[in-house]
């Protein structure tokens, strides 16, 4: 039987111990991949770190262990400087804590990396909202939407708006689950305003694909005449 403790403090010290960029990189993927809590804490040291590879192998790792990387990194992001927070961003947009919609929806509206607003603007769709009290699922749903369509009508980089249409697929959907019907027609006429008038024909592709999903959710007790049809239609 493997002793996960020694695994663990082997990986641990593999990382401490890296003397080049690959080494680093390849050690913390080896500790990402235990997806240990006991890890959590070098992955995230690993963010302020110069080394883009091993930050994304943090990434994901941190990702996969969950909302206790979310709460480390909730209890330290406003210490950290740029590079790190922007990595941490990342990490709780992964994640999808509410714990974080606040800096999330700030990062998707004003941060000045596309990259960070891309991941938050994907973020927000993927946001769990069943850890939110019931009575604050709709409003915090609903400022993520006026975020999302704001960002998806107004962000100068295409991909930060396909991102936030994206996003606005996910809060639809998380919605209309919830019984907050009311939000998915503003969002639909949003994302048809997209299909309109946004000029990079993959933005307004995946805006098109967005009404469809959420047409379907919003017509549940309607059977398809064709499901072989149908599914052949959808899997383009």
């Amino acid at each position: 039987m493997v002793d996960s403790a020694a695994l663990l403090k082997t990986k641990l010290q593999a990382v401490e111990s890296a003397d080049s960029a690959q080494a680093m990189l390849d050690a913390v993927a080896a500790l990402a991949d235990l997806k240990d809590e006991g890890a959590i804490d070098m992955l995230i040291r690993v963010l302020g770190y110069n080394n883009p590879g091993a930050a994304v192998a943090a990434v994901e790792g941190l990702i996969q262990i969950g909302t206790p990387a979310a709460t480390a990194l909730l209890g330290q992001i406003d210490g950290y400087n740029y590079g790190a927070r922007a990595w941490a961003l990342r990490v709780l947009s992964g994640i999808g804590d509410p714990r974080g919609l606040e800096l999330i929806l700030e990062t998707a509206a004003e941060d000045f990396s596309l990259s960070v607003r891309r991941a938050a603007a994907r973020g927000l769709g993927a946001i769990q909202w069943e850890k939110l009290e019931k009575a604050q699922r709709r409003d915090a749903q609903a400022q993520a939407s006026t975020t999302l369509l704001k960002v998806a009508a107004e962000d100068v980089e295409w991909v930060v708006r396909y991102a936030a249409i994206a996003g606005l697929q996910g809060v639809a959907i998380a919605a209309e689950t919830e019984g907050h019907g009311d939000l998915v027609g503003p969002i639909t006429k949003g994302l048809r305003d997209r299909v309109e008038t946004d000029e990079v024909p993959a933005v307004r592709a995946r805006a098109q694909w967005a009404i469809a999903q959420l047409s379907n959710i919003q017509l549940p007790n309607i059977q398809r005449p064709n499901t072989q049809l149908s599914n052949k239609t959808h899997g383009a």
